[in-house]
Parts: structure tokens; C-alpha cells; sequence
């Protein structure tokens, strides 16, 4: 498959990390010739310098015979200029934008053929917004991934001393839920993963995911880990698109304040909020933090477009009293350096982006994509098609499955039902399969199991 990225930032290079280690055919486009110098030293790809939407750059990253074209420019403008040259003049069959910008993203007539022929749009603010939602509604979670269209749920939380599973097998992990059936998927010991069997013994620290029916999650956490109460009072530091999403979001069930250093933004917030107070300040200033009670309050969200500014202010909250906090981080190296220690959760942009949009490239009707631990691990949801002639998966049980090493199948969704993946299950047609894989590089082996001789050549 030949994919031309368009922009060499943080989620165009992520983008083209990940595919090359696919042995995709791809090609990078961007303005800039350091950034390009610095991705074809480190990967195996081809890259072009100029302007992402112009069809002479375009024809020459190989628009004529390209597959799929993936627009991540930092311009929403250019990205959908640029997949209507790709439509118009080379016929590429799917063409995917980030559009940040709601007000194109609400006009839902303007993204079709006849009008801007965009297949697929990746709204960032909305996915890193529903992401913080999640954890918010989750106390005590620091991952949660979506599956089946919400029907299952993959949660990562960290076990603690004096936990109920600590220093237990996992094979009684049914004695204390007894009511709920769920599956240990991965556990992260450090930056360690390991493949859990019946006899693995969670310890302290370590980081667990596991999947459950999503009514089930809360009662399964509560297992897990100390019950913590339910999120009511929630402060957020920053209203861009993020803040402001997130605080129209969640003034709706939680008592949320929203912090904003800008006067004529903090005007134009309490304009566009409804019930969420906006108060017009620097989210690090101390003496407002704790006139605004911030020991109170039950989370802490800094989306400001500054990572300094984040990591700061949600240090001091933490520092404060807050008891959860949630920082924004574009730069990965402070992503890995910081989180797990004062600062609960963080959440990368780019990083979030990355799946949305991998789920389309992947083959074998991949319909989910996930990344674990900002980048480490992978966990898909993919449709079984065929019979049990033609597919690799149908009427098999799950232990009879030839996965890769380092994959295992956490549950399978069988219409309305969540069924969790115990060996003895049998496979049936259009179960949809939600896998783990501790080895991101094997996800083509994976996509050949879901494959069809009937869709292999769409």
C-alpha cells in the first residue's frame, strides 16, 4: 500500500513511524527540509519538501499511483485543498484530514464528493476531549478505550499496596468478582509488559489493564483498586478549543470552573458556557488556586497550548490538594518523564490522533485502533467476515487461533453481547475481536487473520 502523509510534525512522524515498521510504501511532504532531514535519517522512507497541496509536489511524492493521502498538516485549510487535488487530479480512493476546526466539522454537508471530498475527518480537540471525559467519569482509571461502539470498555489502573489482587494469582481474580465476568489483558510492570496467565501474580505499582462489558467497569474497578467517590467538582486551566469543549461537555453533570489568562477569551467563554464559571487568571497562581478551593476539587485539568504551563500548574494543584490531575502534553519526552509521578495522567494529542486515523489504513476491517501507554502497546477491535472455510478465525476456538507472539484476544462482541475471550469460546461470523498486542510491528499478522480472499482485493 503506497500512503502519502502530508505534514512531517508530531502526528504526520508518529504516523510514518508506525506505518513503516508496516512495511508500508510511504512518503512524507512537508515545508520544512530539517524536519524532513531528520525523519529519513531516522526511517526508511521518502520524503518531499514543499507545499502539501500543490499537485506538482503532490505528483511528485507519487500521487498517481497512491493508495491513500493523509492530510495532518497544521492547517485545516490545506489539508482539505489538499485531498480535493488528490479527488480531482489523481483519483487517490481515500483520503483522510485533520480538521480542528468545529465550524467546518458541524456543517456536515461540506466534506462529500461532489463538494470537498474528504473520506474521513480527525477532529483532535474532540478526541482529547473525550478522552479527559472518560477519566473524569472513571475515578481511579488511567486509560479507558471504547470498543463496539461503547459496549465494551478497556481500562488501565494501577494496582496499589494492600489492593485486594495484589500478590494474588490472577486465576482468582472470578472469586472476588464472582457476578462479572472480565479478563486481565496486559500488565505493565515498569516499562516492562507482560502476558498474563492464570498463574501471573499482580504486584504493587504495576499497571493493569483489563476489558469488561462497560455496565461492569465500575463494579470491576471498585474490585480492583480502593473505591474511590465519584467525580462532582472539576476545575479545568485553558480555554482553547480544548477547555472549552471540555467545559461545555462537562458543566453538564459535573460543577465545573474553567481558568483563562486571556480577558477577551475568558468574555467570550462565559458567552458560550451555560452553567461552568469562568474565571479570568493564570492557572499557576497560588493565591487563585486556593481562593478557588482548589483542595476540593476532584479534578484538575491543564489543556493549555503550553506544556510548561501545564506541567506547572497541575504540579501545584496536585500540591494543593487536588485530587486527581490531568496535564496535556505534546512533547513525549516529558510525557514519559513526568507521569506517575505528581502529575496523574497524561494525555498527548498526537498520540490520541495517531489511532483515529491508523484505523483506516489498517486492513482485514479493522474498525478500532488504540494506542496503550502513549505509543507501547496496541489493542484493535477487528469484524471476523467469511465462514470457517475462508477465514483463519471463524469456527475456531480461541485457543485454536495462531496469534502472534505477544497478542492475546481480551473478549469478542457477539451483537448486544460481550463475551470474554476464555479459550473454549468458538469464533462465529461477525464477531467483532478486540486484541492486545505488546508488539506493535506484528499488527500485520493480525490484519492476515481477519482477511478474506473476498476482501483482500477490494
Amino acid at each position: 500500500m503506497k500512503i502519502i502523509i502530508l505534514g512531517g510534525g508530531q502526528v504526520g512522524s508518529n504516523l510514518a513511524l508506525n506505518l513503516s515498521k508496516e512495511a508500508s510504501d510511504i512518503t512524507v511532504v512537508d515545508k520544512d527540509p530539517e524536519r524532513l532531514r531528520d525523519l529519513q535519517d531516522r526511517l526508511d522512507i521518502q520524503t518531499i519538501n514543499g507545499m502539501a497541496s500543490h499537485p506538482q509536489i503532490m505528483k511528485q511524492a507519487g500521487a498517481d499511483q497512491a493508495d491513500m493521502l493523509i492530510a495532518v498538516t497544521s492547517s485545516d485549510e490545506v489539508n482539505m485543498v489538499a485531498c480535493q487535488v488528490a479527488h480531482t487530479v489523481f483519483n487517490i480512493e481515500k483520503k483522510v484530514a485533520r480538521i480542528r476546526s468545529a465550524a467546518y466539522i458541524k456543517n456536515g454537508g461540506i466534506f462529500r464528493d461532489e463538494a470537498m471530498p474528504v473520506d474521513v475527518t480527525v477532529n483532535p480537540e474532540e478526541i482529547v476531549t473525550q478522552d479527559i471525559l472518560k477519566l473524569i467519569e472513571n475515578p481511579g482509571a488511567l486509560q479507558v478505550m471504547d470498543f463496539a461502539n461503547g459496549q465494551a470498555q478497556l481500562v488501565g489502573i494501577q494496582a496499589y499496596y494492600g489492593g485486594p489482587l495484589v500478590n494474588q494469582e490472577l486465576r482468582y481474580l472470578k472469586q472476588h468478582i464472582p457476578t462479572v465476568d472480565t479478563r486481565v489483558v496486559a500488565i505493565f510492570r515498569g516499562d516492562r509488559p507482560i502476558i498474563p496467565r492464570g498463574d501471573t501474580v499482580i504486584e504493587a505499582d504495576d499497571e493493569v489493564f483489563f476489558i469488561a462489558a462497560k455496565k461492569d467497569i465500575k463494579h470491576v474497578m471498585s474490585e480492583m483498586r480502593r473505591a474511590e467517590a465519584p467525580n462532582k467538582r472539576i476545575i479545568i486551566a485553558g480555554g482553547g478549543h480544548i477547555g472549552k469543549s471540555l467545559a461545555k461537555s462537562a458543566e453538564r453533570k459535573f460543577s465545573t470552573k474553567i481558568i483563562e489568562q486571556k480577558k477577551q477569551r475568558s468574555l467570550e467563554l462565559s458567552e458560550e458556557l451555560d452553567q461552568a464559571i469562568v474565571l479570568l487568571g493564570d492557572a499557576s497562581d497560588r493565591s487563585l488556586l486556593l481562593e478557588e478551593n482548589i483542595d476540593e476539587a476532584d479534578v484538575f485539568c491543564a489543556v493549555t497550548d503550553d506544556d510548561e504551563a501545564n506541567i506547572m500548574s497541575a504540579m501545584l494543584a496536585k500540591s494543593l490538594g487536588a485530587r486527581k490531575v490531568i496535564a496535556l502534553i505534546n512533547n513525549q519526552a516529558y510525557a514519559d518523564l513526568i507521569e506517575g509521578g505528581n502529575i496523574d495522567v497524561v494525555i498527548n494529542p498526537h498520540q490520541a490522533t495517531l489511532g483515529s486515523i491508523l484505523r483506516h489504513v489498517r486492513h482485514g476491517d479493522v474498525v478500532r485502533d488504540h494506542s496503550l501507554r502513549r505509543g507501547a502497546a496496541e489493542a484493535i477491535e477487528a469484524i471476523a467476515h467469511g465462514d470457517k472455510n475462508s477465514s483463519k478465525v471463524i469456527g475456531r476456538k480461541v485457543e485454536d487461533i495462531e496469534l502472534p507472539v505477544g497478542t492475546n484476544i481480551g473478549a469478542i462482541v457477539r451483537g448486544e453481547e460481550v463475551i470474554m475471550a476464555h479459550d473454549d469460546i468458538v469464533i462465529k461470523p461477525d464477531d467483532h475481536l478486540i486484541l492486545f498486542l505488546v508488539d506493535k510491528e506484528r499488527i500485520h499478522e493480525v490484519e492476515k487473520l481477519f482477511e478474506t480472499p473476498s476482501r483482500m482485493f477490494e
